[in-house]
């Protein structure tokens, strides 16, 4: 039984990103795949060769970020969200059975689930920039520029954080959904 191509692309992206993080063997990998995500072992590794294809491709794509991404130096780019954008670009690109906007539309949904709604805004921008000059069009540079300066807040937010932590101020980190539920009790 064919898996869906929405949980064969996270597959991917998760090998994608795992090989980006460390040295774990390829049986390792896939094992662990095969046991996080609940697919067989004939999914992983063609989820494997996808990869491949993309690291092929490495260079030229993680190129392209950093030329279009000037405002947000790719040096600063998360893991994830370059992973996101490898994927999404190298679909876009170079494998002709997706269509560019729907490799768009899947990498924004990859970016939100593992990532953030800035991330997700982000991978929009620097894709949608791509794929209008890959079409010959005029890009809105704008919506890169604005969405790199959340990321860049961002940035400032999470450098606080660790700056309180190593003074050893008291720090604590909530989710969403605890600040509004503290916010209703409040009430």
């Amino acid at each position: 039984m064919a898996i869906p191509l929405k949980k064969f692309r996270e597959v991917v992206f998760v090998l994608l990103y795992s090989q980006d993080c460390g040295r774990v063997s390829e049986q390792e990998l896939v094992e662990l795949v095969m046991k996080e995500l609940a697919v067989t072992k004939k999914t992983a590794y063609s989820a494997l060769e996808k990869v491949e294809l993309v690291l092929e491709k490495k260079a030229e794509i993680d190129d392209l970020i950093a030329n279009t991404s000037r405002e947000y130096r790719f040096e600063r780019i998360q893991t994830v969200e370059k992973n996101v954008l490898r994927l999404g670009i190298y679909e876009m690109l170079f494998d002709d059975s997706i269509p560019p906007k729907v490799a768009i539309a899947e990498a924004i949904r990859l970016s939100r689930k593992f990532s953030t709604p800035e991330s997700a805004t982000f991978v929009n921008a620097l894709l949608d920039h791509i794929y209008q000059t890959k079409e010959g069009k005029v890009s809105d540079d704008l919506a890169i520029a604005k969405s790199a300066a959340v990321l860049a807040q961002n940035d400032v937010v999470v450098q606080a954080f660790l700056e309180a932590a190593e003074r050893g101020d008291v720090v604590r980190a909530s989710s969403h959904e605890e600040i509004e539920e503290e916010n209703d009790s409040e009430e």
